[in-house]
């Protein structure tokens, strides 16, 4: 298991950990600020100057869940890991790689007034070692204040249990944050577990309209990016009949006709991913009423929208768009196509 303490910058995050740790049972503490500080290492520097934050890199995503899944695999026990997470995409993108390991996640956020996180960064003490170290490190601080605001007022307290530590000590906080998730009153996230392939596999996508022949595209809570509604089939399952499935799981629409298929695209394996076969089939023009009655967002998503050809392009990743593109195409000529790569051959 592990307990992710979240909040901003100054809410007391690694202290409060720290005293945690004599109060949770077998537990350790990871700190993902060590991953960051280990990405000089790894990546050229021009790479590291096209981010402003080593949270957008999605190696310090991926190396986060892996050293998380290490280190449980290793001591066993609660791991404590204190750590900001301001994005929804990362915070999903984050608990869904440890949900595929079947790692439940326990979300605390610490949550003094904004008037006291100003007076603890004011205060906040920096290594003389840094040149101008306390003026950076400060306004680095007040600049996260707003995307902090702005998370509080969206989707942070979904699944957050909040703790106002701000009359309390580091001490006082675990203590409570302790007790919290001994009652049971901190639960697992509702993040869909989605166990990463260990090898080929083959998916099924369903490509459904409304009447604007815009596409329905939905936004996973379990990874990264954009996609079609669907998911990979399961053994003895035919690929049209998951589809089906997938489309009620994630919508809640259900699909009386066998769809048709429009595209098979062989996705070549590309480490860490074992590739396989991706088909995309045709579920029809959703009417009015039918579009109506798409659920909310909700586990499986963060978000879902009907998209032109054009603002597909921005929001699916390459790959991914040229599977849309031809299949796409592939529509509009009645003839389905078999794509390498999201390239057409024969």
């Amino acid at each position: 298991m592990i307990v992710w303490i979240n909040g901003a910058f100054g809410a007391g995050k690694t202290t409060t950990a720290r005293e945690l740790i004599e109060l949770i049972p077998n537990s350790t503490l990871f700190d993902p600020e060590v991953v960051g500080g280990t990405l000089p290492q790894l990546l050229p520097p021009k790479r590291l100057a096209e981010v402003g934050d080593f949270q957008d890199l999605p190696i310090w995503r991926r190396l986060v869940v892996d050293t998380a899944a290490a280190m449980l695999a290793e001591l066993g026990g609660v791991l404590l890991v204190p750590m900001t997470l301001l994005r929804q995409e990362y915070r999903d993108e984050i608990f869904g790689g440890l949900a595929a390991r079947r790692i439940p996640v326990r979300h605390v956020l610490l949550a003094p007034a904004e008037t006291i996180l100003r007076k603890r960064i004011q205060g906040r003490e920096v290594p003389p070692e840094l040149p101008d170290g306390a003026i950076r490190v400060r306004q680095w601080s007040y600049d996260h204040i707003e995307p902090y605001r702005a998370a509080l007022s969206s989707w942070l307290l979904a699944d957050a249990h909040p703790v106002d530590t701000g009359a309390l000590t580091p001490y006082e906080a675990a203590l409570r944050i302790a007790e919290a998730v001994h009652a049971g009153d901190v639960p697992a996230c509702e993040i869909v577990q989605t166990p990463e392939p260990t090898a080929e596999t083959v998916a099924a996508g369903v490509l459904l309209f409304d009447d604007q022949d815009r596409v329905l595209l939905v936004d996973p809570t379990y990874k990264a990016g954009w996609e079609f509604p669907g998911g990979v089939v399961e053994p003895g399952e035919a690929p049209a009949r998951a589809g089906i499935r997938e489309v009620a799981e994630e919508t809640g629409l259900q699909l009386d006709d066998v769809p048709a298929l429009l595209v098979v695209d062989w996705e070549p394996p590309a480490p860490p991913g074992f590739g396989g076969l991706r088909l995309l089939f045709d579920g029809g023009r959703l009417d009015t009423a039918a579009a109506g009655r798409l659920l909310l967002p909700g586990p499986e998503l963060r978000d879902w929208r009907f998209v032109s050809e054009q603002e597909a392009a921005d929001l699916l990743p390459p790959v991914r768009y040229e599977r849309l593109r031809w299949a796409l195409r592939a529509r509009e000529r009645g003839a389905a196509l078999y794509l390498e790569a999201g390239v057409p051959v024969g």
